[in-house]
């Protein structure tokens, strides 16, 4: 347990110091606004290309990982679908509880894998190449359904082909198929660029935590706490174990099933009708939960 929670405290340590740089003004909203967007556009696609690149990909090795990345953010949907008669949530209210119970912090799940054996970072990068655009076809399906706003539909469908971590996933796989080796520069200035993702993305994922919204999260944080964090990670244990998955692609499953949700889940809310507000108070606080949660989940697997 010592060990997990060793590998787990600099990751929030690094989000903590974010925080404060930003709530000090020591760095101002502009400087974060510019490290985000460097990280999403450059840094984290680098680091996706350089490990699919040269990983080994095996189907019969790697399919039921891909199973599993299929049905994490499903299950995590039908939960939320369980939970609303007792929450009695209108459209928007829910279309929040639904994201907080699907989606997952990427940076956070990238910088967890890194501490994991290998090849827990190459499966980690396989897992996102699948649900991504997963998950943001399934939230913007529930918005179009609960707040009877379609209009957004192809939009986000289309920022999902241009999404640069999906196209880096899939220019990792592309290299990898077609046995093209990558020129020693190239490979070199990739591994000083994927270096720097990780920190700078945990930094950028704390300077964006509004603690002032958890004061409108109500039940319906609670619920998406309980859902995201406990019983998604326990629920997909109990399946892929039952379909024999074991060792490091049931870690990395796990592990990405315990993530607090993206932060990218509060933009989707306020371009499409959902309550933004509660959004934000269950990322900023799902966040701060999982500090705690993060490390039983990982000893249930390890």
């Amino acid at each position: 347990m010592s060990v997990i929670v060793s590998a787990v405290l600099p990751v929030f340590a690094l989000l903590i110091l974010g925080h404060v740089a930003r709530r000090s003004g020591f760095l101002d909203l502009t400087f974060w606004t510019q490290v985000e967007k460097g990280t999403y556009f450059v840094l984290f696609p680098a680091l996706l290309i350089l490990r699919l690149a040269q990983a080994e990909l095996d189907l019969a090795s790697t399919g039921m990982v891909m199973l599993g990345a299929v049905l994490t953010p499903i299950l995590g949907g039908l939960l939320a679908y369980g939970f609303r008669p007792l929450l009695k949530l209108d459209g928007p209210d829910f279309t929040s509880l639904f994201q907080g119970s699907a989606r997952f912090n990427t940076y956070i799940g990238l910088a967890l894998a890194a501490t994991l054996p290998e090849p827990a970072l190459m499966l980690a990068a396989l897992v996102l190449a699948i649900m991504i655009p997963l998950v943001n076809v399934l939230c913007v399906l529930v918005f179009a359904h609960e707040v009877r706003q379609g209009n957004g539909l192809r939009g986000v469908l289309l920022s999902i082909l241009g999404n640069p971590l999906i196209l880096g996933c899939l220019c990792g796989i592309a290299l990898n198929l077609s046995g093209l080796q990558l020129p020693a520069l190239v490979l070199e200035v990739l591994g000083k660029l994927a270096v720097m993702a990780l920190p700078l993305g945990l930094l950028a994922v704390g300077a964006g935590l509004r603690l002032k919204a958890l004061r409108v999260g109500g039940r319906a944080f609670a619920v998406s706490v309980l859902i995201k964090l406990l019983l998604l990670p326990a629920l997909l244990w109990l399946v892929m174990r039952s379909l024999g998955l074991g060792g490091t692609g049931l870690q990395v499953l796990v592990m990405f099933a315990a993530l607090p949700t993206a932060s990218s889940a509060y933009i989707l809310a306020r371009q499409l009708g959902g309550n933004h507000e509660l959004m934000a108070a269950i990322i900023t606080g799902q966040t701060l939960v999982a500090l705690l949660t993060l490390p039983l989940v990982m000893a249930m697997v390890l």
